[in-house]
């Protein structure tokens, strides 16, 4: 599947050190030390209806300050991404407004993909749909099925195949939530804790068979299509191997997804499926978390056919921290805009403070778990105070785009 079109990212002066972020898993911060210097990242995508909020834009200008703090810290970068172009969301929704499931995922992609490419987001150098994964996916079941893990619910008409999570060591580490727990969110989240015939509540479809109006693809288990966290798992393992540095995305997604995604990969590798478990905070709108199923979303696209700079809008997800839970507002945008043309009219004089300071505050933010509000906050400083260099004003173009993705 094709991203998107990808910004030029300036290379500064003196780039090296070590980015350290705030692993879910172990509840610390952890450096990210990659192997043979390329550091090995998947973040989880969008499934493709009501594209793209500004949940789904927080997450991902999130993990490209991650790209870009990586890059500057001199590693070679392999970028991840799904999209969950088939599944039962996007079914219910297709149905529900009577347009075609792959149209309507087709359509919403193209969006995103338009919303990316003006929030200045670098896009993965593997961006990959369920439905062309679906080899892999079978493939790895077939894996998992040599290891004893992969089991058919015991239902005469649908028996589907399901996954054992405990069979995996440490199953429940990253969430830290007892059964009880995990099967309320499980339910919640797309999961089937009560549908009779499995070995235990928590186990996790894999491969759901054919069910009539519904897209199958055949395979050797049988015409079906891929559950959520396998597809995943697939994609990850494929075009980043075990034990890769960072699986990235919402907080929402801590369980079921990644906690099911982390098992399939430890018993099909024998290894860690990720080093670092890294989430980002939700938005909320209203007093309640957007999200689509409540319909109470801001949408990147709208607001940019409103009129606002994209830019302004990228700076008003990075004024707060990657991991905090925040409620967007109308200031949020009027303070955005506001504190991007101070920006431009400091870079603009005649004369500036030299640049080489901010530079050296900008990487120590966003090295310290990727601290945009600090990094935001020197700049403000920065724009603020006299200065004499003639060609402080373009050095600060070029490190402020670099790092925070904010073209001055």
């Amino acid at each position: 599947m094709r991203a998107w079109t990808a910004p030029d990212v300036p290379t500064l002066d003196g780039r090296g050190g070590r980015l350290r972020v705030h692993d879910t898993a172990l509840d610390e911060l952890v450096e990210i030390e990659p192997d043979n210097n390329e550091a090995r990242l998947y973040v989880c995508g969008i499934t493709p209806y009501d594209a793209t909020h500004l949940g789904h834009a927080n997450t991902y200008v999130a993990y490209d300050l991650m790209y870009r703090v990586l890059l500057d810290c001199g590693h070679r970068v392999v970028y991840t991404q799904n999209v969950t172009d088939v599944d039962d969301p996007l079914l219910e929704r297709a149905e529900a407004t009577g347009v075609d499931w792959e149209e309507l995922a087709e359509g919403q992609i193209t969006l995103f993909r338009e919303d990316m490419t003006a929030l200045r987001v670098v896009p993965p150098q593997h961006y990959v749909g369920a439905v062309e994964a679906i080899p892999s996916v079978v493939d790895l079941i077939e894996s998992l099925k040599l290891t004893g893990a992969i089991y058919q619910v015991d239902d005469a008409e649908y028996p589907d195949w399901y996954f054992e999570v405990h069979r995996a060591p440490g199953f429940g580490r990253l969430s830290k939530l007892s059964d009880d727990e995990a099967s309320a969110v499980f339910a919640e989240r797309g999961g089937d804790p009560e549908r009779p015939g499995k070995k235990h509540p928590l186990d996790c479809l894999v491969w759901r068979l054919e069910r009539p109006g519904e897209p199958s693809w055949e395979s050797r288990l049988g015409r079906g299509r891929p559950g959520w966290h396998i597809e995943c798992t697939a994609i990850a393992l494929q075009h980043l191997g075990a034990a890769f540095d960072v699986q990235g995305g919402g907080s929402d997604l801590i369980f079921p997804h990644h906690e099911m995604c982390a098992a399939e990969g430890a018993v099909a590798t024998r290894q860690p499926f990720a080093k670092t478990y890294v989430h980002s905070g939700m938005v909320g709108l209203h007093g309640e978390k957007m999200s689509k199923s409540k319909g109470n979303l801001v949408l990147v696209s709208r607001l940019r056919s409103s009129g606002a700079d994209p830019t302004a809008i990228r700076l008003a997800l990075l004024a707060q921290h990657y991991r905090d839970d925040w409620e967007w507002t109308a200031d949020s945008l009027r303070e955005a805009q506001q504190r991007l043309a101070r920006w431009r009219d400091a870079v603009a004089r005649s004369a500036a403070p030299s640049a080489d300071s901010l530079i050296d505050a900008l990487r120590a933010a966003l090295r310290t778990d990727l601290d945009a509000p600090a990094a935001l906050a020197a700049m403000d400083a920065w724009a603020e105070q006299p200065g004499a260099d003639p060609d402080a004003g373009a050095t600060v173009v070029q490190a402020v785009d670099a790092l925070l993705g904010v073209r001055l």
